[in-house]
Parts: structure tokens; C-alpha cells; sequence
């Protein structure tokens, strides 16, 4: 018997891997990132393939533990599974190569800029915004990376008076790195960013642009970046 007829225990990586293998269903993953529940329909036409096609895809994701399902109606929703699916997805879009044949009309460019100046991440800030702001606050004490990444007592306190509150201990970890695919560099995941997220959406510092998961800072978030952790302007340079 030979080693590929051997069995072996132990998760079957080789079979995740072959669910992102396709570049269709790698797609609908990257359009999943914004948080969203997507129909089929609107995955279809976002990946530019047959109702159909997208449905075989889509089935195949859920089966594989990747998405998760919902049905409201004659309509299904698909998104992605947890956070951990959003930042394992993520994580590989910052590993894998670039695209030989990068967009070149003024539309795709705006909008790849868009996306790479500031975004969500499933429920996080990602970006150039996100890396700033992570920076920022590792600047500033509120972040401690020595010994992994840990919210300090300082960044407890700077919450509070935000008016976020610390969130519930669940499975998910406080703080959790997240490799940036655009930056290459850590924005802030975790319980704790997905409640700073929510609080810029809320307290109208951003807004997203259209329907992509593309933010853009408004005035408001401009003012208070720079007095909450010194940043100056929508390309996140510090005050030094």
C-alpha cells in the first residue's frame, strides 16, 4: 500500500483547502468579509456567474462549515460562519499573491483604493484606517503586544470613556491581531474591535460607501481620531 492509499487521522485540511480552490467561491468568501447577509442572486451577480452556479458554490461553502445559512421566505441568506471564518479568510487574502491583471478603469481603481484606505473586516476595521488606529493605540499604551496582543488597563479606561463597554467574556478572545491584506501589517480583531467598529458606525465617524464594505471617514470621525489618539487626517498620519 502506498502513502496515498495510508489512512490518516487528524482534520482534513486538503478539504478546506479545495473549498477556497475555486475562484468563485474564493470571491463570494472575499464579498462575505463586509459582515453582511447576501442572497444568492446577489452573490451571483457580484462573482458574474449563472443563479445557478452561484447555488451549487453556496452549497458546497455551508456543507464545508465555511458559510452559514438563513431563509426568510422564498429567500435564502448566506454569510460568513463566525469571526473566526472572517479573520482565517482575511488572514489568506494577506498571504496569497497578487492578481496578475490589477483592475484599470477609473471605477475599479476608485474602488480598489476605497477598499484599501479604509473597510470592515467581517465586524472590524480593516485598511489603512484599521492599522491606524491599532498603531495608534499601541502608541499610547492602550494596546500591549510583549507577550501576544492584550488590551491594557489604560485601553479598559479608554473605552469606558468612549462609552464602550468592556464586552461579555464569551469563546471569542478580548483582542486578536488580524493581518491586514492591503497593509500586510496588524489591524485590531476581536470582541474589542468589533465593539470599536461599531462604535465609529454609530457615533457617525464613518460611513460605508455604497454597498461594497469600503468606509469613508466622515468630519466628525476626522475631529474625534485626533483627539482620542492623535490622528490628523484621512491618511491616518499621527501627530508626532
Amino acid at each position: 500500500m502506498n502513502s496515498h492509499d495510508a489512512h490518516v487521522e487528524g482534520p482534513d485540511l486538503a478539504a478546506l483547502a479545495a473549498l477556497l480552490a475555486d475562484g468563485t467561491r474564493a470571491n463570494f468568501c472575499l464579498a462575505l468579509l463586509d459582515g453582511r447577509a447576501w442572497t444568492a442572486i446577489e452573490l451571483a451577480r457580484y462573482a458574474g456567474v449563472a443563479a445557478s452556479t452561484a447555488t451549487g458554490h453556496l452549497n458546497l461553502l455551508v456543507s464545508g462549515g465555511l458559510l452559514t445559512q438563513e431563509r426568510q421566505g422564498r429567500h435564502r441568506y448566506v454569510r460568513l460562519a463566525d469571526p473566526d471564518t472572517a479573520e482565517l479568510i482575511e488572514k489568506l487574502a494577506s498571504m496569497a499573491p497578487r492578481r496578475a491583471d490589477p483592475p484599470r478603469s477609473l471605477p475599479a481603481v476608485n474602488r480598489s483604493r476605497a477598499l484599501a484606505r479604509a473597510r470592515t473586516c467581517y465586524d472590524h476595521l480593516a485598511g489603512a484606517l484599521g492599522v491606524a488606529i491599532t498603531e495608534a493605540m499601541t502608541d499610547r499604551g492602550l494596546l500591549d503586544w510583549e507577550q501576544g496582543l492584550t488590551l491594557t488597563s489604560d485601553g479598559t479606561t479608554w473605552l469606558a470613556e468612549l462609552g464602550i463597554a468592556q464586552p461579555p467574556a464569551t469563546r471569542r478572545p478580548p483582542v486578536r491581531s488580524c493581518l491586514d491584506w492591503t497593509e500586510r501589517r496588524p489591524h485590531l480583531a476581536g470582541a474589542v474591535g468589533a465593539a470599536l467598529c461599531r462604535h465609529t458606525f454609530d457615533a457617525g465617524w464613518i460611513t460605508r460607501i455604497g454597498t461594497s464594505r469600503a468606509v469613508a471617514l466622515t468630519d466628525t470621525g476626522k475631529r474625534a481620531l485626533k483627539d482620542h489618539l492623535g490622528l490628523v487626517d484621512e491618511t491616518q498620519t499621527p501627530v508626532r
